[in-house]
């Protein structure tokens, strides 16, 4: 959730990284998995299935 929060907020990858206190590979690695999980080929399509699902 809060890294579909920061997406929403437009936070990049490296915004993301310094925020949580990880690596860019780590958000990269984390924002893949979340596109798997939402069946989504992009970022804005992960935003709007996330939305339709409710987590959003």
């Amino acid at each position: 959730m809060t890294l579909l929060k920061m997406l929403r907020d437009g936070l990049t990858d490296e915004g993301i990284a310094r925020k949580l206190g990880v690596s860019i590979r780590t958000v990269r690695r984390l924002m893949a998995d979340l596109l798997k999980r939402l069946n989504a080929q992009s970022r804005f399509q992960a935003g709007m299935e996330a939305v339709r699902l409710g987590w959003l």
